[in-house]
């Protein structure tokens, strides 16, 4: 939840460079780097160092020497009494494994990297998907209502599901073995660790967001190496952290000005999804830049079209010319599938034409693919993750089959030719089951506690929602049997133990003490309704994430490098290898 991640900010900055180390260096040890990608390298110093005693070797050479440069001293970083070491812009253009030593001339400290190489391209095009807090009940309940279930056998695969390569992927950040989706997505665009609520960095511990460590993104590699084209397509805002952190360097996730600023020097060919709010000044209706910038403008008369509807979208991409497509459908979130094409919740009323995910994909694959060197496009169901943040699973579930829906017509497009790797992985889970079935017919008043509708082992039986439509959605999610999701994780709440057909559930309101939240009375007097008291602490306004990993699953040239179990570091390791961005070729 942005509101909550938010806050945690100030929390992890406070941590971040105390390891116990005499001294902090970026990259950090162990850290897997691509013979040359570019980063920024940083040593900070407990105290004050005298850089006449100051010493940084790389494999027994002066840094200067393998770096092309020496780094600069810091004497009073952010006027502490604190020095430190900062090198920008820096690669290594051999592989192999360095051992760095750094020494004040009292304390002293080594670690080691590994810089691999690619070796030759294998694909043209990478495809990355990513449900935001994809859980494995998530899937299961989406193959579920999607395929149906008789007899304890599903009637079919989701296409998430039916791809040649598997693994599990760990997700916890460098300073949390709990990850949030800025230092998750990010371990995804550059291959190096971040902390919570940053992306395209490694956070230092300055004040300034934007003057951290920097590693560079694959969106600029791709484009700096080969001349490739980038997208990103999202149903959350454009600035939201999945999608920014394809692009982005900032230690707070929440500097949405900053961001959209950080897109347009990034040049993406295509960008879609919500968030035109901070695309706008204030002094614009609905606007909310806190300068009187117009960065949609600016796109523009950069050479992007512009979309702001479904059908706007379609007809840009279909013209021939277009090679830039900008679209941004809402000025926040877009809806989800439950609300757009069934119960009209959310803000569908004021953007009745947001497009689909699918249909967003179809445009920008139209796009893309009209550069003859190659695409890297990343497409994220952000949905899913705020939708369980809020503990409504029938919503979160929804938004899973537009994924594999998305992840459908990807590989159908993809199928034409062997040049396109597809991915399909979560950024990190959240602790939510399915745990059987709700006997509840909706149309009474319970005369029996909801928590006792909850059918477990051979009472939970199967669910019976309508057979799906041809996209794989029942047209009712009350039905009398239906599936029981609940998370491990819960702030104090009103459980209702029914979907919610208004509106997007929001199980907590601000509390009286600052900084805390209670249960939202809104849901107090609905028939069965319970005060459910969490168990996280009152600061916690929803769901949180858990540290499980994640799987990914993978299709296409350099997917069988996807086996076992992996970080979610190496995720960009097999993109890199797949397209060949490494200096090996």
């Amino acid at each position: 939840m942005r509101r909550f991640l938010a806050a945690a900010a100030g929390i992890a900055i406070s941590m971040v460079g105390s390891a116990g180390f005499s001294q902090t260096v970026y990259p950090i040890d162990r850290a897997d780097i691509l013979v040359g990608a570019r980063f920024d390298f940083k040593v900070e110093f407990a105290g004050l160092a005298d850089p006449t005693k100051v010493s940084v070797t790389l494999n027994g050479k002066d840094h200067a020497e393998l770096f092309g440069k020496a780094a600069t001293f810091v004497e009073r970083e952010d006027g502490k009494d604190q020095s430190a070491l900062m090198l920008r812009d820096v690669s290594l253009a051999q592989p192999g494994v360095y051992r760095l030593r750094v020494s004040d001339g009292i304390n002293s400290r080594e670690l080691d990297w590994n810089v691999y190489d690619s070796g030759p391209r294998k694909a043209k095009n990478v495809i990355l998907f990513i449900g935001d807090g994809m859980s494995l009940a998530h899937r299961v309940a989406a193959r579920v209502l999607a395929k149906g279930i008789a007899e304890g056998k599903a009637r079919g695969k989701l296409a998430i599901d039916d791809m040649p390569h598997m693994a599990l992927v760990a997700t916890a950040g460098s300073d949390s073995i709990i990850t949030d989706s800025a230092n998750s997505a990010s371990a995804y665009a550059t291959g190096h660790k971040s902390a919570v609520n940053a992306m395209g960095v490694y956070a230092d511990r300055t004040l300034d967001p934007l003057d951290d460590p920097k590693v560079e993104t694959i969106s600029s590699l791709v484009k700096r190496r080969h001349g490739m084209a980038v997208g990103i397509v999202t149903n959350t805002e454009i600035e939201d952290a999945t999608p920014a952190a394809m692009v982005a360097h900032v230690r707070r996730r929440s500097e949405y000005d900053r961001i959209v600023e950080q897109f347009f020097a990034a040049q993406p060919d295509v960008i879609m999804g919500g968030g035109r709010a901070n695309f706008l000044s204030r002094s614009v209706e609905g606007g909310k830049r806190r300068d009187d910038s117009d960065f949609v403008a600016q796109f523009r008369d950069a050479g992007h079209g512009v979309a702001s509807t479904g059908p706007e979208m379609t007809s840009l991409a279909d013209d021939a010319k277009t090679t830039k497509l900008l679209g941004l459908f809402t000025l926040g979130n877009m809806d989800g599938a439950l609300d757009r094409k069934i119960l009209k919740g959310g803000t569908v009323r004021k953007f009745p034409e947001q497009p689909d995910l699918t249909e967003q994909v179809s445009a920008a694959l139209k796009v893309l693919a009209r550069n003859e060197a190659g695409f890297f496009l990343m497409v994220e169901s952000g949905m899913i993750d705020k939708y369980t943040h809020l503990l409504d699973m029938e919503r979160a579930v929804y938004d899973t089959i537009m994924l594999d829906n998305a992840v459908k017509l990807a590989r159908d497009w993809a199928s034409w030719g062997d040049d396109t790797l597809i991915l399909v992985v979560a950024d990190h889970t959240h602790p939510i089951g399915l745990v059987g079935t709700i006997e509840d017919d909706m149309a009474s008043v319970p005369n029996v506690a909801m928590r006792e509708r909850v059918r477990v082992y051979e009472r939970a039986g199967f669910p019976n929602y309508p057979a799906p439509d041809a996209e794989g959605y029942p047209a009712r999610v009350d039905v009398s049997r239906r599936l029981a999701l609940f998370s491990a994780s819960l702030p104090d709440h009103y459980e209702t133990f029914r979907p919610k057909l208004d509106n997007p559930n929001d199980p907590t309101v601000a509390g009286k003490e600052p900084g805390t939240y209670v249960a939202n009375e809104r849901y107090k007097n609905v028939p069965g309704a319970v005060l459910r008291f969490g168990n996280l602490p009152a600061m916690i306004n929803a769901d949180v994430h858990s540290g499980e990993d994640v799987i990914l699953t993978a299709v296409g040239p350099g997917s069988d490098r996807v086996r076992g179990q992996m970080d979610n570091t190496e995720v960009f390791r097999v993109m890199a290898e797949a397209l060949g961005l490494g200096l090996g070729d």
